[in-house]
């Protein structure tokens, strides 16, 4: 059973979370907390596997409480937070300081009963994680990036990636140390709407491609990666030489929109031999079923490996299908992708 400690200073998120988490037959919420003071108190009285943290909290603000856990009691956190601009950026900054996941308020584009399944997922990859001491990263920008000039004749070549859990950490590690001339990316990472646009225009300041939250009908170019926006599937489509994307809504896929899956069969179809599959750290077996597919229509695949993943669900299941090409660990993927191409 997971012990799960709700903190936010809204009675009402409170009420909805402990209500929704109650019908998971292995997750049970052992306390709440209205802010960081009285969660304190409870983190060292009932020592919950897994903490929900709202950002904006009277006393104490989300963040500094945090750094303090992770300072002196490591725990996986997930922070909930509004799906504001302010609100995506801070949630971001929670997860430099060692917050695993992060998830929109109830009251967003989504149901009660999607923000719930959705809920019951993230604590269950989050209670898998091992946490521990940790200082914010300072962003400096790629200090080892892959030689410029790595790369040539690459304008019909199309990078996808799928991730979750860990993922923003890991996309980091990857793209800031690709080439400008990288061929095209396309990125299907766990992660509600509004976070996806943050995220993306904070990864354009590290990288030496363009980093942008996809739109409907962007191209795929080379130099450039579009990351779909969350609560909405990306598809990549092609109208003659031309790969461009098409962002649509849809049921939720293992639970998920954006989905890998969705994505990468996307990918199979329109680009085929000239696609390379990439499986990063997550939980589930969204991506699995895709990069099958994938590799059946001559795509490249890698999955990242066990040592190197936050959660290694994502990744395992889709190298049970016998369908990956290569695992490799994190530091060593962005060569392995350029060695692809």
């Amino acid at each position: 059973m997971i012990k799960v400690l709700v903190v936010d200073d809204s009675a009402i998120v409170r009420k909805i979370f402990t209500e929704q988490l109650s019908q998971a037959k292995d997750i049970e919420v052992v306390a709440t907390a209205p802010d960081p003071y009285v969660a304190r108190e409870k983190i060292i009285e009932l020592n919950p596997d897994v903490v929900t943290l709202d950002i904006e909290m009277p006393r104490m603000d989300g963040i500094t409480f945090l750094k303090k856990i992770m300072a002196a009691r490591p725990i996986p956190v997930i922070i909930v937070s509004s799906l504001t601009p302010k609100g995506s950026t801070m949630a971001l900054e929670a997860m430099d300081c060692g917050a695993v996941e992060v998830l929109a308020k109830p009251g967003g584009s989504f149901s009660v009963g999607e923000m719930g399944a959705q809920l019951a997922e993230k604590i269950r990859a989050a209670a898998r994680v091992k946490v521990t001491k940790r200082t914010p990263s300072r962003e400096t920008g790629p200090q080892t990036a892959i030689r410029e000039g790595a790369i040539t004749q690459t304008t019909n070549k199309v990078i996808a990636i799928g991730s979750s859990t860990g993922g923003t950490e890991a996309l980091k590690e990857i793209l800031t140390r690709l080439p400008h001339d990288t061929p095209g990316i396309v990125v299907a990472q766990h992660m509600p709407a509004n976070f996806t646009k943050a995220f993306a225009d904070r990864m354009n300041g590290l990288c030496r491609i363009h980093i942008k939250e996809g739109a409907a009908n962007d191209s795929v170019l080379p130099g450039v990666c579009l990351i779909a926006p969350g609560n909405y599937h990306m598809l990549l489509r092609r109208s003659g030489a031309r790969y461009y994307v098409e962002i649509k809504t849809g049921p939720m896929v293992h639970h998920q929109r954006p989905a890998v899956d969705v994505l990468f069969k996307s990918v199979a179809k329109y680009a085929g031999a000239n696609a390379i599959g990439v499986i990063l750290t997550g939980m589930g077996s969204d991506g699995a079923e895709g990069i099958k597919i994938m590799k059946q229509a001559g795509a490249k695949t890698l999955a990242q490996d066990e040592a190197s993943s936050i959660v290694f669900g994502m990744p395992k299941e889709a190298i049970k299908t016998g369908c990956v090409d290569k695992v490799v660990s994190l530091r060593n993927m962005p060569q392995n992708i350029l060695d692809m191409v």
